[in-house]
């Protein structure tokens, strides 16, 4: 197996949803509008992929300013290939290229059940603080 890890702007349309289907983040409803994944790889600070030949097998993307912060997020590999450092693979090119471009703060939100893979990969629970998802709310008037 040769897997190359790259940093992209372009990716097969399908491979990707194919990860994001695996991952469990992508549903039989979001496929009316499958145009915005060339948007997400094209506009992504940093988007990574790991090919085995030319099939995409995993993926893992950087959203920052450019300056200062970055997020990780999105690190999915397929399932037959997981459990081989891919994953390590995508996230060591990530922190590697965020690096060099000379951005300090990196962070994620993990998976419940990742954390001994991020722990190992140097990332650490951020104490005294906590996540948090916007879900709405509604307006008010006082």
């Amino acid at each position: 197996m040769n897997i190359e890890y790259s940093i992209v702007k372009k990716a097969d349309r399908e491979q990707i949803i194919s990860l994001y289907r695996q991952a469990g983040w992508w549903t039989n409803e979001d496929d009316t509008d499958t145009s915005f994944i060339d948007k997400i790889t094209d506009r992504t600070f940093l988007f990574a992929v790991a090919a085995d030949g030319n099939r995409i097998i995993g993926m893992g993307r950087a959203i920052s300013d450019g300056i200062s912060d970055a997020y990780i997020q999105d690190v999915t590999v397929l399932e037959e290939y997981r459990k081989q450092g891919i994953g390590s693979g995508i996230i060591n090119l990530l922190v590697r290229t965020l690096k060099e471009k000379k951005i300090g703060w990196i962070g994620l939100i993990s998976e419940p059940g990742a954390e001994n893979f991020y722990n190992e990969l140097g990332f650490k629970v951020m104490k005294g603080h906590t996540p948090y998802i916007y879900k709405g709310k509604e307006d008010t008037v006082d």
